[in-house]
Order: structure tokens, then C-alpha cells, then sequence
């Protein structure tokens, strides 16, 4: 007789190597737990829109809002590569997304100051809060905090990522002081913009994100989406939330712990319903993560290093990749006042999914 469906181990593909963490790197700890790659995800994109830079490169092209489930499964799928995929792919994606950036460039029609989105400063908001986000995720929903030295460990994890960034690893906090001394440090710089506001919450709307189901699928769409909005809310400190206009009272923020804490307790305990339900999600993301979640070794059981990876495929740090296509973009931006091209989004279908637009690399 044969197994229930959800109950069979699935094909996988394994990954080439460990990529840049490993099985007992704390990030696969943290980030394979199902809080991560869902209200921990859906907290780092809401709160990187406070910063100015970074929402005015996504008001600009508007894919949140006219390509919202694209949007969030080829980042999702990013964020997994970084945490679990081989050093090959990933060196390879983080390389084509400097070209993917050169043309996120512009000027903040609210502060009147040019934005990069291959800036350093706007990398590491981005670093930061999206480690941050799934780490508060796992606390608050999943096992609980970490020990002392493990949080020391995924800080440092985080800073071998950073690494993948044009961001320097040397300015990731190692420590949970060091973190919120980063946060009061960039408060001031924070804008609750109407364009900021805006995107918030949109991307705090779950559903939009969401495959289209049969109609009579809805009211249980929208409960699971309210539910996700409660929780990514309940994450947030007091001060975001006003600088984003989000209301939500303290006995919601406690009410939806205990019901989160259940579900993604309840998520974990079959991998197979954790894998089907990432891929729901995300389809995209469902290779990176399945020989994780099924303990496929890979076909080179190594754990590599960016600096290794760069050397062994031939990629530049972010930092210094691409720097004639950038300077060329930023020319046509702002001396030529015409629009950038979108070299780079061609290259990086085949490895994030397709973007559902129609480009140019002229």
C-alpha cells in the first residue's frame, strides 16, 4: 500500500557543496525553522521600506505593487540561496544582482538625494534587517532565543553573507547591543514617508502575495492573511510601527504568539508538509530548500568561504563588480536624463525565475 502523498520523501536534487554555512552552521538552524521564510521574510521587506533610498528605487518601478507575487518569489528564493544553496549559484547570483541594481538608481523625490541601490549603506540596511527580521521570527514564534554563543555565531555567519553584498562584513554587529546601536544610529536617517507608508502596507497584505485559489478558498485566505499581518506586526518595536502608520493594540500582539508558536510547531513536525508548504509560497524556493529539509547531502560534502568561491568561479567582490555598467547607468540617469537599462534582468531569470516583464539590455 502505497504512503500518503505527504508522507513519500520527494525527488531532490542535491545541492554541489554546503555552500557557505553548513548542518551545523546556526543560520540553517534559525532559517530552516518555517517561521523564517514567512513572517520573519514578510518583516524584512516591510521595514526596509522606511528607508528612503531603498523605497524610492521601489516606488519607481512599481513591481511590488503590479508584480507583487513575482516580486516575492524571486526574492524569497534569493534570501534561501544566500542561507542554503551551493557556492556556485550563489556566487553567481549575488554577482548578477549588482547588475540587476545598477539599474535602481535615481533621485528621492522626498529628500532630494540621489539613491544606489548597490550602495553600501543601503546593502547593509537590507543585511541587517533581513537577519534581524528572521531571527526575531524564530524567537518570538519558533524554539526561542539562542544561547549567548550561538547569537555570537550567527552574527558572525551574518557577516560571511554580508559578504555576498557590496556591504562590508567589518560593519555587521556581532552582538545584540551592537545591533540596536546600529538601529538608533539610522532612526534619524528613517522616513515614514506617504510613499513608504504606502508600500508597508501593501507588503503587510499576505494575500497579495498568495497564488489565486477558487473562491471558495477566500475566507480561509484572508484569516491566514490577517493572522501573518498580526504576527509580522507584533515583531515590530513601537517606534516602527508610528514611522510606518501601523496600529495594532498590545492584546493582539500578545493573542498571536500562542496561536503562531502552535502553527509553526505544528508545520515542523513533517518535513514534507514544511517543503509543500514553502513551495505554496514560493515555488521557486522549494529546490533550494528541499535537500535541507530532507538532509540530502551534497555531491561535495565542503563548506566554502565567498573569498574561495570568488577565486574558484572567477567572480569580483560585489563591492568592486560591474563598475563600468554602473557608471554608465548612472550617467544615463543623471546626465542624460534617460532611462537605465535593464541589463542584468535577462541574466538573472534563468537562477531567480522569470521577472514577467519585457526587457532590453540596449
Amino acid at each position: 500500500m502505497a504512503l500518503p502523498a505527504l508522507l513519500r520523501t520527494p525527488e531532490i536534487t542535491p545541492h554541489e557543496d554546503y555552500g557557505f554555512f553548513g548542518p551545523d552552521s546556526v543560520t540553517w538552524k534559525v532559517w530552516s525553522y518555517p517561521t523564517s521564510l514567512t513572517v520573519g521574510f514578510q518583516r524584512a521587506v516591510v521595514i526596509e521600506e522606511l528607508d528612503p533610498a531603498l523605497v524610492a528605487a521601489v516606488d519607481k518601478t512599481q513591481g511590488i505593487y503590479a508584480r507583487p507575487r513575482t516580486r516575492y518569489d524571486r526574492t524569497l528564493r534569493y534570501f534561501a540561496m544566500v542561507a542554503f544553496a551551493d557556492t556556485r549559484s550563489t556566487s553567481q547570483v549575488a554577482d548578477v544582482l549588482v547588475k540587476v541594481h545598477s539599474k535602481a538608481v535615481g533621485t528621492d523625490p522626498v529628500t532630494g538625494r540621489r539613491y544606489d541601490a548597490n550602495d553600501p549603506d543601503s546593502q547593509l540596511w537590507i543585511q541587517l534587517t533581513g537577519w534581524h527580521s528572521i531571527l526575531k521570527a524564530y524567537e518570538m514564534y519558533g524554539p526561542g532565543k539562542l544561547s549567548e554563543a550561538e547569537e555570537r555565531q550567527y552574527w558572525a555567519e551574518c557577516a560571511v553573507a554580508a559578504e555576498l553584498q557590496t556591504c562590508s562584513p567589518d560593519d555587521i554587529p556581532r552582538t545584540r547591543d551592537e545591533l540596536r546601536a546600529y538601529y538608533d544610529r539610522m532612526r534619524p536617517e528613517l522616513i515614514g514617508s506617504g510613499i513608504a507608508k504606502k508600500a508597508m502596507h501593501h507588503l503587510l497584505d499576505a494575500s497579495v502575495m498568495l497564488p489565486e485559489m477558487p473562491r471558495i478558498f477566500a475566507p480561509a485566505n484572508w484569516v491566514v492573511g490577517r493572522t501573518l499581518r498580526a504576527a509580522t506586526i507584533a515583531t515590530m518595536p513601537r517606534w516602527m510601527r508610528e514611522l510606518g502608520g501601523i496600529k495594532q493594540s498590545r492584546l493582539v500582539d500578545l493573542a498571536v504568539v500562542p496561536v503562531m508558536k502552535i502553527a509553526f510547531l505544528l508545520a515542523n513536525l513533517n518535513k514534507r508538509v514544511k517543503l509543500e508548504l514553502l513551495g505554496f509560497l514560493s515555488p521557486m524556493t522549494k529546490p533550494v530548500v528541499a535537500p535541507i529539509f530532507y538532509g540530502v547531502p551534497p555531491t561535495e560534502p565542503v563548506v566554502r568561504t565567498p573569498a574561495e568561491a570568488r577565486e574558484l568561479y572567477g567572480y569580483d567582490k560585489p563591492a568592486e563588480a560591474h563598475l563600468e555598467l554602473r557608471a554608465r547607468q548612472a550617467a544615463k540617469v543623471f546626465d542624460e536624463g534617460v532611462a537605465p537599462s535593464e541589463e542584468g534582468i535577462i541574466e538573472s531569470e534563468p537562477i531567480l525565475g522569470r521577472t514577467g516583464l519585457e526587457v532590453a539590455t540596449a
